[in-house]
Parts: C-alpha cells; sequence; structure tokens
C-alpha cells in the first residue's frame, strides 16, 4: 500500500498555524519570525515532507531550471566556470541545464531558444568568438527573460554581467616585458567584436603608449577563427625583417602554439622572444619552458554570475544590473626575461 503524500496542509494541521505561514516558512521568506521558520522545518523533517517541485512550477511560472551556453566546457577556464555556477545552484535547489555554442553564433542562438522553449528560469551566457551583436538577446529582455553574462559580454546589453579587468590585467602584463627590456611587442588577438580581446588589445596599447614604444600595427594579428591554430600567424610575426623581441597572447592556447613555432626558429626562449599568456590552463605550468600568464579567478566568476541571476530571479521588483569586476593574478614563469 502507497503512503499517502505529505503536504503543506500537513504541516499546518500539525502546528495549527496556517497554509500561508508554512509556505512562506519553507520558501525563506524574512516576514516569517526564526521560531516560527524553525517550528515548521523541523515538523517538515519529522513527516518526512519533500516539496512537489512540479506543482509548485505550476503555481510560480518558475521551474529552478537555469539555462546555461558557454563557448565549450572542454576549455579549462569555462569548466571551472560551470563548478562555481553549479555548486552555488545546488545549494539553493537549482538545477543548470548546459549548452555549448562551439563559438558558433547560429549554435549560440539555437541553443538559447531551446532553453527558453524548457522553461529556463533565466539565462547565463558567455558569447562565441562569432557573435558580434545582442539582437538575439534583447529579444529574450522583451520577453522578461532575466540573462547574466560573464567573461564574454556585451557592454551595451542592460544586463549584470561578471568580469576581470582585461584592460588593467594586459597593461601590467606589457607593461612587465618593457621593463624586461623588450621592445617590439606583438599582440595576437580576435576579432576585434570580442570584448575580451578588445580589452587586452587596448591594455597592450596603453602600454606601449605610456612608455614611449611605437605603435606598429604590423605588430598586432587578429585571428578570425579561435580554433584554428595561429601558426601562419605567428609565422608571418617571424619572418618580419625586424621581428618581434615578445608576443603578448590573448589566451594560452595561442601562446603554447606561438611557443611551438618559435623553437622551430631556433630561437631561445626568453633570451630571443619572451611569451606571456592568458587565463593559467593547466598546461602552462608544465610546458618547457613553463609560460608567463594571467590567471583569472574562473570558479568565483561562475559563482559570482550566478548568484546575480538567482537574486534578480529572487527579487525582480528591486532588481538593477550590476557589474562585477574581479581581480587577476599575473604569474611570473620562464617565457620572459
Amino acid at each position: 500500500m502507497n503512503t499517502p503524500e505529505i503536504t503543506v496542509k500537513d504541516i499546518a494541521s500539525k502546528l495549527r498555524v496556517s497554509l500561508s505561514t508554512v509556505s512562506r516558512a519553507l520558501n525563506g521568506h524574512e516576514d516569517v519570525s526564526p521560531e516560527t521558520k524553525e517550528r515548521v522545518l523541523e515538523m517538515a523533517r519529522q513527516l518526512n515532507y519533500s516539496p512537489n517541485h512540479a506543482a509548485r512550477s505550476l503555481r510560480t511560472h518558475r521551474t529552478r531550471t537555469l539555462g546555461l551556453v558557454v563557448p565549450e566546457i572542454s576549455k579549462h577556464f569555462f569548466s571551472n566556470v560551470l563548478s562555481g555556477i553549479q555548486e552555488y545552484a545546488s545549494s539553493l535547489n537549482y538545477s543548470v541545464v548546459i549548452s555549448q555554442s562551439l563559438e558558433s553564433f547560429s549554435m549560440e542562438q539555437n541553443h538559447l531558444q531551446q532553453l527558453v522553449s524548457a522553461r529556463a528560469d533565466g539565462i547565463l551566457i558567455s558569447l562565441s568568438n562569432e557573435t558580434s551583436h545582442g539582437e538575439h538577446l534583447r529579444k529574450l529582455l522583451e520577453r522578461d527573460i532575466p540573462i547574466v553574462m560573464f567573461d564574454r559580454v556585451l557592454e551595451d546589453l542592460p544586463v549584470s554581467k561578471v568580469v576581470v579587468d582585461d584592460q588593467k590585467a594586459s597593461f601590467q602584463a606589457v607593461e612587465y616585458l618593457i621593463k624586461t627590456g623588450c621592445k617590439r611587442i606583438a599582440f595576437i588577438g580576435g576579432l576585434t567584436s570580442l570584448y575580451v580581446s578588445k580589452e587586452r588589445e587596448a591594455g597592450y596599447r596603453q602600454a606601449l603608449s605610456m612608455h614611449g614604444l611605437p605603435m606598429d600595427e604590423e605588430l598586432i594579428i587578429h585571428c578570425n577563427n579561435l580554433n584554428r591554430s595561429p601558426r601562419e600567424e605567428v609565422t608571418k610575426l617571424l619572418h618580419l625583417p625586424n621581428r618581434p623581441d615578445a608576443i603578448f597572447c590573448l589566451n594560452d592556447p595561442i601562446a603554447i602554439e606561438a611557443m611551438q613555432v618559435v623553437k622551430e626558429f631556433n630561437l631561445k626562449i626568453p633570451e630571443d622572444i619572451s611569451l606571456i599568456g592568458f587565463t593559467n590552463e593547466p598546461t602552462s605550468y608544465y610546458i618547457e619552458p613553463s609560460l608567463t600568464t594571467v590567471s583569472q579567478p574562473a570558479y568565483e566568476m561562475g559563482k559570482t554570475a550566478v548568484s546575480l541571476l538567482i537574486e534578480q530571479l529572487e527579487n525582480p521588483k528591486t532588481f538593477k544590473p550590476s557589474t562585477v569586476v574581479l581581480g587577476t593574478r599575473f604569474i611570473i614563469r620562464n617565457t620572459t626575461r
């Protein structure tokens, strides 16, 4: 024989309080006294009460499901972001549905539509390399679907964002190269429409300008496809009559690929050419020589992003978009002097 399902009504009957009091206590409302809340929670434990999430979602139009769209989970940075998102979301009884754009704008659009169709309460997103505008996201905002962006964001979209100070971090990295004697510093970035590439290039340019070094545009390379090897671009740099004595790269994978090309030219690192990456991938420590890089707080970024989204979901009337800027750490290893 099946045991009858315990309901909110059973808890209210046992405690001789109203249904609304029990409901507010179970949902953590602030207008319920701590004593009453504890009594309700204790009775729920005694009766082995389990909330009916399906019924609740029908009443509140909430599913406690969050949609996440990232370029690639296989990338160490995004996998750490995901860990922060899932751990924090789970602690508040939210589940996360994960989608990968694989750096494709069309896939990004399709995944967003699927998540909305699946009734995700809100969206967390880091843009694909191909995404140059936010019209697809504006359409979601017009439907009152909460969105939080992280890492790769759109500056003009009125949503909460979590980023690092890419420009400042890049300035510090390039300034270090200058202080160690480098004078012809190349930059390998992504599309200029990509937020992180634009900001890191700005930091690079600022450092050269402040230290009185000439701005040589032939030393600035934009990779249109971040999934494609930058080998060709690095080779062109090294074939220049006056080749660079340092290369600052958008990320660690580009820097590691650049390192291989430099070695093939029988140039010494860092004596002939210094290299700096960005992100602090695990491989950056183990390669030879180990890579000087900028470390991003990926786990903290994920946790912060999902906390902003849940805060918006729980308190929609008082919500105002905000941008959280996290710090970075410059890690000096053996690819710089």
